[in-house]
C-alpha cells in the first residue's frame, strides 16, 4: 500500500503518541489483561491512521469535456446555488461528502489555469451540513479552462477535519493528472459549475476521484 506524502508527516507523529500511550499504560496499570486490551486498541488505532493516508494509484479519464470528480466518496448536493465568493451569480452546484473510510486525495477536476484560490478560516461544522459551504474553514479555487468556462472547486473541512491543504496556486496551469490537495480525517467538495453544463451523476452515487464524470460541457 502506498502511503500519501500527506501521511509521512503525520503517521511517524501519531505511532510516536500512540507508543508513549501504550508505554505509560503499561506502567502505571497492573492488571495486565486490561493492558493488552488496550494496547491492542492503540495497535488498531495507529493501522487506522496508516490506511487513511492511503494513496490508491489510479489511471485518470482525461478529458477535455469532462468535469471529472474531485473526491471519492458520496454526492450529497445537485442543485442551483448563487455563488457569492468569486462568481457572484447562480451557477450549479454539485457536492461530495468523503467519510472518514474514503481515500482523501483530492484531484483537478479540469485541465486550464488557477486564476483564483483563496484559504479562509471558519467553524467546523459537519460536513454534510449545506451551510457548511460557507461557514466552515475551506480553501477555494478557480480553474479556467482553454474555452473560457470556469470551474470552481471548493475544499471544505468538516467535524474532524483541521486541515485543508491546496497545491494549486494562482497563475499555475494544471491537469487532470494532478492532485488538487488534501482534507484530513472526513470532509466535503463542493464544485460550481457553469450553467450550461451537463450533470452525469444523482443524488447518493458513489464517486471515485479522477474517474467518476461529474459533468460535461457542451
Amino acid at each position: 500500500m502506498r502511503i500519501h506524502q500527506e501521511g509521512k508527516k503525520i503517521i511517524p507523529v501519531a505511532i510516536l503518541i500512540i507508543t508513549g500511550i501504550a508505554v505509560l499504560l503499561y506502567l502505571l496499570l497492573k492488571q495486565y489483561l486490561i493492558v493488552y486490551f488496550l494496547l491492542a486498541g492503540l495497535l488498531f488505532l495507529a493501522g487506522v491512521v496508516v490506511w487513511f493516508f492511503r494513496d490508491p494509484g489510479i489511471n485518470v479519464s482525461c478529458s477535455i469535456k469532462n468535469i471529472l470528480s474531485v473526491a471519492d466518496g458520496e454526492v450529497v448536493t445537485i442543485e442551483p446555488a448563487f455563488e457569492r465568493e468569486y462568481f457572484k451569480e447562480e451557477r450549479i452546484q454539485v457536492s461530495v461528502f468523503m467519510s472518514i473510510f474514503n481515500a482523501h486525495i483530492n484531484r483537478v477536476p479540469v485541465e486550464g489555469e488557477v486564476v483564483y484560490r483563496a484559504h479562509r478560516n471558519g467553524r467546523f461544522l459537519p460536513a454534510f451540513v449545506a451551510k457548511s459551504s460557507e461557514e466552515n474553514e475551506r480553501c477555494t479555487t478557480v480553474i479556467r479552462m482553454k474555452d473560457g468556462a470556469e470551474v470552481m472547486v471548493r475544499q471544505i473541512a468538516g467535524l474532524l477535519a483541521r486541515r485543508v491543504i491546496t497545491y494549486a496556486n494562482e497563475g499555475e496551469t494544471v491537469t487532470q493528472k494532478q492532485q488538487l490537495g488534501f482534507i484530513r480525517f472526513g470532509s466535503r467538495v463542493d464544485l460550481f459549475l457553469p450553467k450550461n453544463a451537463v450533470v452525469k451523476v444523482k443524488i447518493h452515487q458513489k464517486t471515485i476521484g479522477g474517474k467518476t464524470v461529474i459533468a460535461t460541457l457542451n
